[in-house]
């Protein structure tokens, strides 16, 4: 009997040891890809000032606690669909396509730079029926890139597909790619920002919040380092064009009328149709957080920045604390907007509810394939608190967080 239960025993600590070993082996090493927002820059711009950090470099802090991780660099104006074009040759290599529909549609250059590439091996077969895939990580108007480009791998675009027989179809629009193991969205405006419900809202705040981060930065506003990558319109900077010279031309131009530009897709309207055409795609995980930093006022209930929100986005901040609009076939905004977190509407952070059926579920293990898990609102953060720029927080402890949280994904 003795002999039976040591035999017994044995065989239970050896389920133990296995299941261990299953549970650690079950996870992934996919890099993370962070992507940067409205206004974003890259590594080399700024003189070094970071946007996933400012004086700090959580992207090294990831790479240091051994998740790899790379920045990826976007036009910080464009549209999310010019956007998504050029993240796809940024991480994969080669000559940005925009589309020959898109371009021609929209009056500009059908191909931009051309890319080295982040992961060149992203999305080739790693064995099992499997390929190499990324997590995207996006803040702001991030969120809304990363969103698109999911879609895009897996879906495609018929129009594209239908216009480009002479063998020059880019891989992006042809579907059926299955790259992206998870999203994960901070402080996005997947319902659009009611800032961005007039351009003549969003523009003073596109020179106010650029001029801010060169303060910041501690940068002469004339020696800004700056390139808003509006190659495709023709809106290269100049060689000795100062950055006010070149910020007064991108200003002037008609690019800010159409609707192929971040203005527009900002807008709540804008999107309202972009949730309408990019699903959330069942095979990926979708993460978000949504910051706030305003606090209510009696009697009206309007919103106001809390002492702690960078002084750049006090006055946007009120202006989305008290605006709203009831217009025929547009967006109706009401008071429910108001919460912000300077930049962009708390309520239109947790995943796109506008134009589209995309399920939001509040964050629980094991997370959901298919539908966003909300963590919910980070109270008390500002629009940029939570990239760590303008903030006392010590972020490196919630990156790491994040990042084991992402590579714990069934492979």
């Amino acid at each position: 009997m003795h002999r039976l239960l040591a035999i017994l025993f044995r065989l239970f600590v050896l389920l133990v040891l296995l299941s261990g070993i299953a549970r650690a082996g079950a996870g992934n090493d996919y890099p993370l890809i962070l992507v940067h927002g409205f206004m974003g820059w890259g590594r080399e711009e700024l003189l070094g000032f970071k946007y996933w950090g400012g004086f700090g470099d959580l992207q090294e802090t990831l790479n240091q606690a051994g998740y790899r991780s790379y920045t990826g660099v976007v036009g910080p104006f464009a549209s999310n669909w010019d956007r998504a074009c050029e993240l796809y040759a940024y991480i994969k290599g080669g000559t940005v396509d925009y589309g020959q529909v898109h371009a021609t549609a929209h009056g500009h250059a059908r191909y931009g730079r051309h890319f080295a590439g982040l992961y060149p091996a992203w999305g080739t077969p790693e064995g099992h029926g499997s390929v190499r895939k990324v997590h995207l990580i996006g803040h702001s108007q991030g969120g809304q890139t990363v969103r698109v480009l999911t879609a895009l791998l897996a879906q495609g675009d018929a129009a594209e597909r239908a216009a480009t027989r002479d063998g020059s179809l880019s891989p992006l629009f042809q579907g059926g790619h299955d790259g992206v193991r998870s999203v994960t969205t901070l402080a996005s405006p997947h319902d659009g920002t009611s800032l961005a419900a007039g351009l003549d809202n969003l523009l003073p705040q596109v020179r106010a919040g650029l001029l801010g981060f060169a303060a910041l930065a501690g940068i002469e506003p004339d020696q800004l380092p700056y390139d808003f990558k509006l190659d495709q319109w023709g809106l290269r900077r100049a060689a000795n064009e100062s950055f006010t010279a070149y910020l007064d031309r991108v200003e002037r131009s008609p690019i800010w009328q159409s609707h192929d530009i971040s203005a527009w897709d900002l807008s709540p309207d804008g999107a309202r149709e972009l949730n309408q055409r990019f699903a959330a795609q069942p095979q990926v995980y979708y993460f978000s957080w949504s910051t706030a930093a305003t606090q209510s006022i009696w009697p009206s209930g309007h919103q106001i920045p809390l002492p702690s929100m960078l002084p750049q986005f006090w006055p946007s901040a009120l202006f989305i604390g008290a605006y709203s609009r009831d217009l025929p076939g547009q967006v109706r905004i009401d008071r429910s907007w108001w919460e912000n977190d300077g930049l962009v509407n708390t309520r239109s952070m947790a995943g796109p509810t506008l134009g589209s059926s995309d399920r939001i579920l509040p964050y629980r293990e094991p997370p959901e394939a298919g539908a966003w898990n909300d963590h919910g609102v980070l109270a008390g953060w500002d629009h940029m608190d939570i990239v760590g720029i303008g903030t006392l927080r010590d972020l490196r402890p919630w990156y790491l967080r994040l990042a084991r949280t992402l590579t714990a994904l069934p492979p």
